[in-house]
């Protein structure tokens, strides 16, 4: 999995590229990876406003339907609409040509709670070893019960 240290990440799979005031958002490849197939992508209008931490778009794939979190607030200033016709992108190309959204930022302090690449990683490490913890709970509390 591909971690790019130019971007920040959020705990709900987001990353984001900051230019000036400008964060261009999408999901990680994490995300996509969990997903499985997407087929289908939801987002705003250019002219919206979207806001840190609340959902702005849903990305469905063949095994769910997750919503998309906007990592900062502000006004939608472009929307990638190719994802409309090509949900796929974003299996084939997370960090490239599968971005989402761009937005005007209304506060660039908002940038200061998002994740590094690093911390990113070590987060999914974290996530995907509480999953497996779970897991082995739940076996050994079925053979409890036997």
């Amino acid at each position: 999995m591909k971690f790019p240290k130019n971007l920040k990440y959020t705990r709900e799979h987001e990353w984001v590229l900051i230019e000036g005031n400008q964060a261009t958002v999408g999901i990680t490849d994490y995300a996509q990876h969990e997903l499985g197939e997407v087929v289908f992508v939801e987002l705003p209008k250019v002219g919206d406003s979207v806001t840190k931490d609340e959902p702005f778009g849903v990305v469905e794939s063949v095994k769910a339907a997750s919503d998309v979190y906007a990592p900062v607030s502000g006004e939608v200033t472009e929307v990638n609409d190719d994802l409309v016709s090509s949900p796929e992108l974003i299996n084939d190309d997370p960090y490239g040509d599968a971005w989402l959204i761009r937005v005007e930022m209304s506060d660039t302090s908002e940038i200061e709670h998002l994740m590094s690449a690093q911390d990113y990683k070590d987060y999914v490490e974290e996530e995907g070893e509480a999953e497996e913890a779970e897991v082995d709970d739940e076996v050994e509390e079925d053979e409890d019960e036997e």
